[in-house]
């Protein structure tokens, strides 16, 4: 199953539009924090745990990583706040194989543009990007056993048999 954060339950959805619209000062660091991780806990209870425990592979568009990266490097936010609500909320839960698609922030913006109308976390200036993309290369360094980068600026063909190569070696899918 696919599925995505924040959202992905009706309740981690009611948090996603709270989280996404307004202006870009709408919460301080520590209001979004504690709003991403709301959001995560209802999703990992309502959607991702029970597909899991039917047996199910799940697909989730953005996890923990994503927290550590916009709260703490994007915010400011120390990572030892992060990873103790982390904790709280999922025990030692990880996924068992995260793909980043890495391209240069300013690429990435530009990309959100041409898609139309800009969250409020697309609408943050370039530098806060810049400092996103550099905390998922770092959490991909530190972790290389459960990270994949893969270079986003290559043809779409490209990128999905990276994806597909990935899926096949690290998690022996036959994709």
């Amino acid at each position: 199953m696919t599925t995505r954060e924040p959202g992905g339950s009706p309740g981690a959805e009611e948090i996603r539009r709270l989280l996404l619209s307004g202006s870009t000062d709408r919460w301080d660091a520590e209001a979004e924090l504690l709003l991403m991780v709301a959001a995560r806990r209802h999703h990992l209870v309502s959607t991702i745990w029970p597909a899991l425990e039917a047996g199910r592979l799940v697909l989730c568009d953005r996890f923990a990583d994503s927290t550590e990266a916009y709260q703490g490097a994007g915010r400011g936010l120390p990572s030892e706040q992060i990873a103790t609500l982390h904790r709280l909320i999922a025990g030692d839960f990880r996924p068992a194989l995260t793909i980043m698609l890495d391209l240069p922030a300013a690429d990435g913006l530009a990309r959100a543009q041409r898609r139309g109308a800009a969250t409020r976390f697309e609408r943050m200036p370039l530098e806060f990007h810049e400092r996103l993309r550099q905390a998922f290369l770092d959490i991909a360094r530190r972790e290389p056993g459960r990270c994949v980068v893969i270079d986003a600026r290559q043809r779409v063909p490209a990128v999905q048999e990276a994806v597909r190569a990935a899926l096949r070696e690290r998690l022996q899918l036959a994709v």
